[in-house]
């Protein structure tokens, strides 16, 4: 199987036309017609089926695309890693952070990583868990700061670096904070809240079903982190978000805890990246620095038992 032939499939089963993959590629479509001839010849398989005027990945076709970006992005890493080496860089960071950490811990993480290393380059995409991990594992992020999710373990490496405790929150003027807070009230009133594949998410929602009580009534899902204390703030929807975000100057600080024991998440925060994966010098440094930035009664904490 021709390397090439890969990329050239990547492109085609991302675009379903070969006519602009033609023209992206700067090829002749007869030339594309025949890299899918070799590729579907060598493994036996059709990869696309026509669907009107373009074409559609079939079953085989989407579990190859899946395959030729995993092979992509470690060809990418293989180029870092030599250019790397033989440049001496510090080289260039890709992180991916949730909204309570980039707010708290990586500015003066990156200040100092600045001052000992001022060559460094950073890229910071903030993200709700879920995606910031799809695209760790595709290879598009170096480091992940945020929630450690119990999943990961057998798939990346972990360290561990403090404790969080995520609460339900509602604009100061919610009728909630009339009578003292129960379980039962806040099933009563919609809420706010970030996709289904949220730790977090699960975690309030099984919280509920242990109750005996049906799951939070879900008026507006979103993975905009920024848009959370906002939408609260202006309605009268619950949300579920870090106890760091409403202190002063945080996210939220204009909205107002409901204080329940039952909803009140206890959750590890600290840094995976992946575990085969190339963790560029800049990395390396930062990592080495997130371990020293934690004070240790918060990484006593957040270890287990």
């Amino acid at each position: 199987m021709d390397l090439r032939d890969l990329s050239y499939f990547t492109v085609i089963a991302e675009l379903e036309h070969l006519g602009r993959a033609a023209e992206r590629l700067h090829l002749s479509q007869p030339a594309l017609t025949k890299c899918l001839r070799r590729l579907e010849a060598s493994l036996g398989a059709t990869l696309f089926r026509r669907e009107g005027r373009g074409i559609r990945l079939t079953p085989a076709g989407g579990l190859l695309l899946a395959r030729a970006r995993r092979l992509g992005a470690s060809a990418e890493e293989y180029r870092r890693e030599v250019r790397d080496f033989a440049e001496g860089a510090v080289g260039h960071l890709r992180i991916g952070t949730g909204a309570t950490t980039a707010e708290c811990l990586l500015p003066g993480v990156c200040r100092e990583l600045l001052g000992r290393h001022p060559g460094i380059t950073f890229e910071i995409f903030v993200g709700m868990n879920d995606v910031l991990r799809t695209k760790l594992r595709d290879g598009e992020l170096d480091l992940v700061l945020g929630p450690l999710v119990p999943d990961d373990e057998a798939e990346f490496a972990r360290h561990l670096l403090t404790a969080d405790e995520v609460v339900v929150t509602a604009s100061r003027d919610h009728p909630l904070f009339a009578q003292p807070p129960s379980l039962a009230r806040l099933a009563g009133h919609a809420w706010v809240l970030a996709s289904p594949r949220v730790d977090t998410h699960r975690w309030l929602v099984a919280v509920f079903a242990a109750a005996g009580l049906p799951p939070p009534r879900i008026q507006i899902v979103t993975n905009s982190i920024s848009a959370l204390p906002r939408l609260i703030a202006s309605t009268q929807l619950l949300s579920f978000m870090s106890r760091r975000n409403l202190g002063p100057g945080g996210a939220g600080m204009a909205l107002r805890e409901v204080r329940l024991a039952e909803t009140t998440m206890l959750r590890q925060f600290g840094v995976v990246h992946r575990r085969d994966g190339y963790l560029p010098p800049a990395a390396q440094h930062l990592l080495r620095l997130l371990k020293t930035a934690v004070p240790e009664e918060d990484a006593a904490e957040a270890a287990p038992g």
